[in-house]
Parts: C-alpha cells; structure tokens; sequence
C-alpha cells in the first residue's frame, strides 16, 4: 500500500486521502479514531463512577454509564475525524446530557438537529426531584438550546458544524444535593476534586491527541480554566479561549448569548459563517451510507 500523505505532527492528511479516492484508508482512519475516542469515554465514565463524594451530595448520575449507546452515536457520527476547534463545557445539565448523553444534549436538538435517538437507562440510585426520563423528558435545557440553536442558525446543519468542531464535557458527572439542586465541580471539597480532575484531564488530553484540534474553547471560565491546566506544557499544542457560558444563572447570557458568542469567537480569530436561517433547529438529514469529508473544499480555514 502507498505511504499515506502527512502532515503537522506526522498527522495523515484526510482531505487529501478522499480528494484522492483512497477511500479505504480514509474510512480505517475515521474508524480508528472513533473506536479510541470511544475507549477514552469508557475509561473516564469508569474512573470517575468509581469515586465517592460525601455531602452535600447526595446523588452522582454519570451518563457516559446509563447513557452510554447514545454517546457511543454521537462519538460514531461526530467524533470520528480530526477538528479544528473543540469546545469543552463544565459537566452535565439535568435536562441535557443527563437526559441524552449528548453534551449541551437537549432532547429536541439530540433527536431532531443531531439525529440521534436510543434507548436510555437509569441511574442505579436515582433523586426522586431529577429523574432520568430519557428522550421521553419534555424539560428543555435551556443551555443546550441556546448552543445548538445557534450552530443551527450559523452553519446550518449538524454536518456542516461537526466538519471542523467538536463538543466536548471536561467533566462526565452530575452530582446533586438533597434538595435536587445540581453542584457544580468547582464547588466540590478539594480533595474530591483532585481525584475527579486526574481523570477529566487524561481524557480531555486523549481528545486532543486525538483529534488535534488548534483550539480548545473552555464553554465558561472553569472550563477554560480546566483545559488550561490539563493542555499547559506542550509548546505545539491547541492555543485555549473561551466564551460566555449559555447558563440562564448568567443574566449576561440572557441579554444575548449566541451574539456573544460569535463575538468571542471572532474576537479570537475563528470565523463563525454569516447565515441566518431563522427557522430553529433543522431536522438531521438521514445517514444512507458512509460518506467522504467535504471539509477540503467547503471549510473556511481560521488564522
């Protein structure tokens, strides 16, 4: 077989393999990629649902467990090729990724824009105040609607935004209060987070091996700061930013999040495309066959 082409960092030039029809070794690649990052998931989901958390929580969901044959989709379809920009969110909301196993995963933009849709299962000790209904949940993650909201009305199509991006959670874990109030990771005790973050940053530095992208977008300030620590060292590696988390909590999101957002972006030097579809979340395009990236001629390539 012909050496395949390279590039940076001895990476294999994959617009180059399907330009030149050398299909077979373009689709080992996606395949190879794919089944690592899925390994990875794996063993983060194991590490982290082997740690303990005393209270106030009371209650640890980890959907990359219960949920995992809808994350195993999302990794199948979006998380199988080289990125440009990865963006990397907090951990899990309850009516997103909890619900679907999809970052920023609210069940109308997983089923309809994604296209993803499969069984879900439970927590083994679930909160009576945050049950896992699954696709079957009809509580909209305000979060998740606002990130997919805006790739739809930006790129226009999961495809189209999955070409060169990719979206990622540093943290896999929900941790909940007797109440049914979520705690974020950065208000665990320290030596909780300690363990917890040797295991998000293994695997947030395995996705970028991976997918080697030349930026890491922290979604909020403790996930910038997080890939920040994880990534500092490597002199070739991703340059890191950020932009405004989508939280309603933030009442700077509230006055305009996704303008916001393409600002950051821009500000940066990542071009964002200006289209407007003002039609919500477009339904996925049915997958008939494995196809060849378009990204060598459709992309715009950021500075």
């Amino acid at each position: 077989m012909e050496v395949p082409l390279v590039r940076g960092r001895g990476r294999v030039d994959i617009e180059a393999l399907a330009l030149e029809g050398r299909w077979a070794i373009w689709v080992a690649l996606m395949s190879s990629i794919a089944a690592e990052m899925q390994a990875a998931a794996r063993r983060l989901a194991e590490e982290c649902g082997a740690l303990r958390f005393a209270l106030p929580v009371t209650h640890v969901y980890n959907p990359l467990d219960y949920a995992w044959a809808a994350h195993r989709q999302y990794i199948d379809r979006y998380g199988a090729a080289r990125k440009r920009v990865v963006f990397v969110g907090m951990n899990p909301g309850p009516f997103g990724m909890t619900q679907t196993g999809v970052p920023f995963g609210e069940v109308r933009a997983v089923r309809e824009f994604l296209g993803i849709v499969a069984a879900i299962g439970r927590p083994a000790v679930e909160h009576p105040e945050r049950p896992v209904q699954g696709f079957a949940c009809a509580r909209a993650e305000v979060s998740g609607s606002r990130v997919w909201g805006l790739v739809a009305a930006r790129w226009g199509s999961a495809a189209a935004f999955f070409a060169d991006h990719y979206v990622a959670n540093y943290c896999p874990l929900v941790f909940l209060e007797e109440s049914g109030k979520n705690r974020t990771p950065d208000k665990l005790a320290s030596g909780e987070r300690a363990a917890l973050t040797t295991a998000c940053d293994r695997h947030l530095r395995r996705v970028v091996e991976l997918l080697e992208p030349a930026w890491v977008i922290g979604v909020g300030g403790y996930a910038e700061k997080q890939a920040e620590a994880a990534l500092r060292g490597g002199g070739s590696g991703p340059r890191i930013g950020r932009i405004l988390h989508p939280s309603p909590a933030s009442p700077a999101a509230n006055q305009g999040w996704a303008e916001a957002a393409v600002a950051e972006l821009q500000a940066l030097g990542i071009a964002v495309p200006d289209m407007s579809l003002g039609a919500g979340i477009p339904a996925a395009p049915r997958q008939t066959g494995a196809r060849g990236p378009g990204r060598a001629q459709a992309r715009a390539r950021e500075a």
